[in-house]
């Protein structure tokens, strides 16, 4: 018998259905929450999401879509948000607190709240009065696409309670997907909004024709900033060579699905932010994440280079040539 037995999904993008697909096929029941009825039908008839991922077969025996967000917030005592994090703060507005009451809440979402500068927990924590003991992060190194093909992945379940992330973690039984419990969910949720505004930069890289060699440097210096960072904001010893941290970053960094890579990759090529936006029919959550990082990095008092090189160039509109020629003398 499966330690969870019910769990809603909020979310319709490729993250929240590779997550929907895992735990269904764990032969936990799915109540799954996505945005229009049209799409919920959708669902319900042809077992796939029509928008993201679309060939990928759901278990429809143990999927229950619905455009009802009460009906949703109230099928199951936890409730994973894994809805993009510009759209958070519309999705929550239509969230009534007391539908929230006595809830756990799982939090895959890696980037900054958009307009407030908070990272999820905080923000979904302080909306709805959930502590951190009744919280959870699940994070990479993953990518949706890989878990569509049932390629191998380890998973990150976070949780100041670890037993907590333990009857999560234990609750996922299917054979491409390896758990891993971990006691640092703030650690885990920082490092995955760090890595892709790393992937970002990466991707700029790439762009502007620097090679593999140069792309080496930027991930070695970027670990050691993501290193300050997390020492700055939150002073726990933690290993940063686990597969959730270090990992996490390695996979955004180089792989082609990354959306951050090749949203990087677009404006080194001389797209701008909009225009790099409409060509890609999923967010680059690192545009975010890089506003909110690199304010808090200013309050830290933390030097971050390739972090403040992003910044400028997606919200300065500085040039990625300028900007990178310059950066190219602040790396070691």
């Amino acid at each position: 018998m499966n330690i969870l037995n019910r769990l809603t999904v909020i979310g319709g993008g490729s993250w929240a259905t590779a997550l929907v697909k895992i735990f269904s096929e764990s032969r936990v029941s799915v109540k799954w929450h996505l945005r229009s009825p049209a799409y919920a039908d959708h669902v319900r008839q042809q077992g796939r999401n029509p928008n993201y991922l679309s060939f990928l077969q759901l278990r429809t025996d143990h999927v229950d879509p619905t455009a009802d967000l009460e009906e949703a917030i109230l099928a199951s005592d936890y409730i994973l948000f894994a809805v993009p994090s510009a759209y958070l703060e519309n999705t929550v507005a239509g969230i009534r607190p007391e539908w929230m009451e006595n809830k756990k809440l799982i939090l895959s979402i890696k980037g900054i709240v958009s307009g407030r500068r908070q990272i999820p927990s905080d923000f979904l924590g302080q909306q709805f009065g959930i502590g951190a003991d009744d919280q959870l992060v699940i994070g990479g190194p993953c990518h949706a696409e890989e878990i569509a093909l049932e390629r191998k992945t380890y998973m990150t379940v976070a949780s100041g309670q670890e037993a907590l992330a333990r009857s999560v973690a234990d609750s996922i039984t299917v054979p491409y997907v390896k758990t891993i419990v971990n006691t640092d969910p703030l650690g885990v949720e920082l490092c995955a909004i760090l890595k892709n505004i790393i992937g970002i930069a990466c991707g700029i890289a790439r762009g502007l024709n620097y090679g593999d060699n140069f792309q080496a440097v930027i991930v070695a210096n970027a670990m050691r900033e993501m290193r300050h960072f997390l020492r700055a904001a939150d002073p726990v010893e933690r290993d940063l060579t686990h597969s959730a941290y270090f990992g996490d970053l390695f996979v955004t960094a180089y792989s082609e699905f990354s959306r951050n890579r090749t949203f990087g990759q677009m404006i080194g090529r001389g797209y701008s932010v909009q225009s790099a936006q409409l060509q890609m029919s999923m967010v680059a959550e690192g545009y975010y994440g890089v506003e909110g990082i690199y304010e808090m990095a200013r309050r830290l008092k933390v030097e971050m280079p390739v972090v403040a090189a992003v910044y400028r160039i997606l919200y300065d509109r500085i040039s990625p040539f300028v900007e990178f020629r310059l950066l190219e003398n602040k790396l070691v």
